[in-house]
């Protein structure tokens, strides 16, 4: 999940990830046609770093591939398919970042309004000002509130096999955003950068606010249906399978290179913990599609396109965040050997998935793994990703 303890870590390595013109060169120009560097990173993931399975997709210039290792259920051997849903993580943070620049394009806020002005009284006390933390800093991570799972509570009841038992704990947003600022504030808003799924939670508010809608409504409205994204969705707090095709999800509920842990099956578990930080649920080619469409500009004009791709900095934070790279509103960038990618990533217990692409959204790749390790990999899956990206992007997997 993205706000246990662990998971918190998770998000930090995955994540749990300018100006409209990109400043830097975008990888693009060496990949393989038939991709079998990439085919080759995704063998490897199964093989060398021991994980469950693996699936990418491709797209580029109008044409898709898709590949898959290994098994979406260890128990039948099952394969992987296209149309296989799964919890995508914080990509679910792009969606909620991205609704709330559509609604400063409408006038109905702005990037600069006050988390106080629109969520009164939420926010205050321990330290807290709400009226001194703005929308842009909760969507850059900028805003000094504490992650909700640095909490004591929250980290002893859902680190290890304590998971097992609270699973199914359910909560409610407000109760996210109380047990963050439970926390002492980590800076003072604006002057660093710390990776908070509290900021999501209260971003996912503030669209319901705006509205007068759920945020799986938005999220419907404005994103799975005019895109076509038919598996898609935000669930209930109380959806705890996943609708549609899907395959099962494995965790070892500890360190993210220790071959020795045990696996558990943690398909089922409460999406209320990840709520607008990483409760949603999508498919390798809803999310090509998606970020397609946002990279392409198709979903924002540019005045928001602008801010969305202002990046900062993870490094200057106390935590950072994915090695070579830069956090943007709800988008992050990944320097590559080759060049830069733009998309998002996303961690949640048993399931990791990274949606990279070119700056103008033509070249891309969406994976997902059904595992929270990679043996021998001190970043766990952040560095499977890692080598697909350099695979398909630059030609070649790094080691």
């Amino acid at each position: 999940m993205n706000t246990t303890a662990r998971t918190a870590v998770s998000i930090a390595l995955a994540g749990a990830l300018l100006a409209s013109a990109p400043a830097a060169m975008a990888a693009d120009g060496k990949h393989n046609p038939a991709h079998k560097g990439l085919q080759a990173a995704l063998d490897q993931a199964v093989t060398v770093n021991g994980l469950p399975g693996v699936t990418a997709e491709v797209r580029h210039d109008g044409s898709t591939w898709y590949g898959q290792a290994g098994a979406a259920d260890t128990a039948t051997g099952q394969k992987f398919h296209p149309q296989d849903r799964f919890r995508i993580g914080s990509t679910t943070k792009t969606f909620v970042a991205t609704a709330l620049l559509q609604l400063e394009a409408e006038g109905k806020l702005a990037m600069d309004d006050s988390v106080e002005q629109w969520l009164p009284g939420l926010v205050d006390g321990n330290g807290y000002d709400g009226s001194k933390i703005t929308i842009r800093q909760l969507l850059n991570h900028t805003s000094g509130i504490a992650n909700f799972a640095m909490d004591d509570t929250v980290a002893t009841e859902f680190r290890g096999e304590a998971f097992l038992q609270h699973r199914f704990d359910q909560f409610t947003p407000r109760q996210l955003v109380a047990i963050g600022i439970g926390v002492k504030p980590r800076f003072a808003p604006g002057t660093n950068w710390e990776y908070s799924d509290t900021n999501y939670v209260l971003a996912a508010l503030i669209v319901e606010q705006a509205t007068g809608h759920r945020l799986a409504q938005e999220i419907a409205d404005r994103f799975a249906k005019p895109l076509h994204l038919k598996s898609t969705y935000e669930p209930a707090a109380d959806d705890t399978g996943i609708r549609g095709p899907h395959g099962r999800f494995y965790s070892k509920l500890g360190p993210f290179n220790d071959p020795a842990l045990p696996v558990y099956d943690v398909t089922e578990l409460s999406p209320s913990w990840g709520y607008g930080s990483g409760d949603m649920i999508s498919t390798v080619g809803d999310l090509s599609t998606f970020f397609q469409a946002l990279l392409g500009g198709r979903l924002l004009p540019q005045a928001q396109m602008a801010e969305m791709f202002t990046m900062k900095d993870p490094t200057v934070g106390p935590t950072g965040w994915i090695p070579n790279s830069h956090y943007g509103l709800g988008i992050g960038s990944i320097k590559l050997s080759c060049g830069e990618v733009w998309g998002m990533g996303g961690a949640i217990n048993g399931s990791w998935s990274y949606t990279f692409g070119t700056r103008d959204g033509r070249h891309l790749m969406a994976t997902q793994v059904n595992g929270d390790w990679a043996n021998g990999e001190d970043w766990g899956p952040v560095a499977v990703f890692t080598k697909e990206l350099e695979a398909e992007f630059c030609g070649e997997a790094k080691s």
